[in-house]
């Protein structure tokens, strides 16, 4: 359905010179975090100011551009409407097209066929580069397509070469010189958290959501966690979509409880940052939240499973930070790509995630914790 729009939108009429560098990002919040700190390094490697620079990326996280990439241009499309609904993706086409830039770059490695590689060809630039993405035999008659349309592919690195290393792999080859891989970081306002007085004495935060079911760690270990940060006097917070604590006896378990604030569904994600930049500590699920956290300085506790062991989670040494601790448990079938035969169904938890106990995740939480009574109220 998608090609005869396509090919009139890739050759739609635009008589304005091309100017400036369009930047194709369409991925999730933890790629974004990932991505975002090698982005200031473009205006040097293509001798651009920043203002020049557009960042096409997802509607996730396009409500955080204003602040994440002051001085860039950011234009945030529905990324899953532009994957399912045909007019939908020929107006945003259109668009892209009517950008005009002079050169456009597209550097994930993971990516859906007919998303970032088509709207990298939509923009017609005389200049294209891509990094070489993950092919497999169903995408890979796709990308071969789009990738012969470029000037350029740079190899970033092979399987599981994390994201953040392949980011400035990229950057690197296009600068002519070696840059040296950064600690993912987000410059974020000042502000109190979105509760009044939670501020005062310390909060940590829990996030036992994810968009994968299996990537759950179960939520009865979470409520453990809860009570036996209680039990030291310190005030939790659990946040996350609207659902993601029923089931398991859910939070009602604990509802009586003053210390212990159920803000899932309850916040908007410019206020979850908010709320994570101002904990004593964050312990996460491997999701977007989670890179948020690590990036906002938070000292941070990541669960971590083996579908992408490495691409992801944990971070290499070259750009781990002191303030993460990642808590996982090895198992001989990592690297499955999340297709894991060992599960029952969809909305079970991997094996991999579930094998991690209460202990190893309370070891690393302690570690980054201040002193008993510092933040305790």
């Amino acid at each position: 359905m998608f090609r005869p729009l396509d090919l009139i939108a890739r050759h739609w009429p635009v008589f304005k010179k091309p100017r400036g560098l369009l930047v194709v990002r369409m991925d999730g919040i933890g790629d974004m975090v990932l991505f975002r700190t090698v982005l200031d390094h473009y205006s040097q490697a293509f001798a651009m100011p920043r203002s020049e620079i557009t960042v096409l990326g997802c509607s996730s996280w396009g409500g955080l551009a204003d602040v994440v990439f002051a001085g860039y241009r950011v234009h945030a499309i529905d990324e899953h409407a532009y994957a399912r609904r045909p007019f939908y993706r020929f107006r945003i086409s259109l668009f892209v097209r009517r950008l005009a830039p002079a050169v456009t770059v597209n550097d994930s490695y993971f990516r859906r066929a007919l998303m970032a590689d088509s709207l990298a060809w939509f923009s017609a630039a005389p200049k294209q580069v891509s990094s070489l993405p993950y092919i497999n035999e169903p995408t890979r008659a796709e990308y071969l397509y789009y990738l012969s349309q470029v000037d350029d592919v740079v190899h970033t690195g092979d399987y599981p070469t994390h994201e953040a290393l392949r980011h400035y792999a990229f950057v690197s080859t296009l600068a002519g010189r070696e840059i040296k891989p950064e600690t993912p970081r987000i410059d974020w306002r000042e502000t109190s958290p979105p509760i009044e007085g939670l501020g005062e004495g310390g909060y940590i935060v829990l996030n036992p959501g994810s968009n994968e079911p299996g990537r759950r760690w179960p939520l009865a270990r979470y409520l453990d966690v809860a009570r036996r940060l209680r039990k030291e006097g310190h005030r939790v917070v659990f946040v996350g979509k609207p659902g993601e604590t029923q089931g398991e006896g859910g939070l009602r378990a604990l509802s009586s409880d003053p210390g212990v604030i159920d803000l899932c569904g309850r916040t908007s994600l410019p206020e979850l940052m908010d709320l994570m930049k101002g904990a004593t500590a964050v312990i996460s699920n491997d999701s977007g939240p989670a890179h948020l956290s690590i990036a906002l300085g938070a000292p941070t506790v990541v669960i971590v499973g083996g579908g992408h062991f490495g691409c992801f989670f944990p971070y290499p040494p070259a750009i781990a930070p002191d303030h993460a601790r990642f808590v996982y448990e090895e198992m001989e079938c990592y690297h499955c790509f999340w297709r894991c035969p060992k599960r029952d169904g969809k909305f079970d938890v991997f094996p991999c995630i579930s094998a991690v106990g209460i202990d190893r995740v309370w070891a690393g939480l302690t570690d980054l914790l201040p002193p008993i009574g510092e933040t305790a109220s």
